[in-house]
């Protein structure tokens, strides 16, 4: 077991292992996006007040949720690779921050959008959308940092470093709503006593959340296997699978 589970830290096994993964997620990510998307664009009645303008929340809120979980991943991949040296987290790591920033950036601008109907402002200085902001500073520092240092293993420990700091802020966005008076609204899936949201509205979404979810997952192995071709370049085993894609092309 133990084994098994060691071997996800081999930069050449997680290679091959990433090309059954992409298309097994590929599969499983085109049903749920087309259900989500059908059901919260065409199915799910409009809003008794915003009318429309609430189908918007199909593609904002599972961005701005993956733009916390991702961070949260970027976090623990940076623990781990500093404390057991684990090169692939790092790569792994970077992978996350990149999906994540733009996760990230789609959250604001879809919220700004959202927000111009709603509050009559496309920005606000509001305690929930500050803090967001500051997240993809945070995700943009990280890749900023990492890419300004030219020796990479320096660059994984700063950065990682950067990525534990932030992680501070990513209760700050979730409570923020509960903690300041602001014009973003609470917590509508998240409730204890029963989601405030119809049913008819509410599964495409979750259809969403969990497309979005395979979604960054295939762009962050995309960006892995990347990584992982730029770092092993010189390694024997990289000179192999491109002589066997190049042959595989020939024939």
């Amino acid at each position: 077991m133990w084994s098994w589970l060691h071997s996800f830290a081999s930069a050449p096994i997680f290679f091959r292992r990433i090309q059954y993964l992409l298309p097994a997620l590929s599969v499983l990510l085109l049903p749920i996006l087309a259900y989500g998307l059908i059901g919260g664009l065409y199915l799910a009645p409009a809003d008794y007040q915003q009318g429309d303008a609430f189908r918007i929340i199909y593609v904002h809120v599972p961005s701005a949720f993956l733009s916390m979980s991702l961070y949260m991943l970027l976090a623990t991949l940076s623990f781990i690779g500093l404390v057991w040296h684990i090169k692939l987290c790092f790569m792994l790591a970077k992978s996350t921050a990149m999906v994540g920033a733009w996760l990230t950036f789609l959250a604001l601008v879809t919220g700004a959008i959202w927000g111009k109907p709603m509050w009559g402002t496309w920005w606000i200085w509001d305690a929930r959308l500050t803090s967001e902001l500051l997240l993809l500073f945070l995700y943009m520092g990280y890749l900023a940092l990492h890419n300004a240092l030219p020796d990479k293993q320096k660059a994984d420990k700063i950065s990682s470093v950067l990525a534990l700091i932030g992680v501070v802020n990513i209760p700050i966005i979730h409570y923020s709503v509960v903690w300041w008076n602001t014009l973003h609204q609470g917590a509508t899936m998240t409730r204890l006593d029963r989601p405030a949201i119809e049913a008819s509205m509410r599964d495409p979404l979750l259809a969403m959340i969990v497309a979005f979810f395979l979604l960054a997952g295939i762009m962050i192995l995309l960006n892995t296997r990347n990584e992982i071709l730029r770092r092993e370049k010189k390694a024997a085993w990289v000179k192999q699978w491109l002589m066997s894609k190049a042959s595989c092309k020939r024939g």
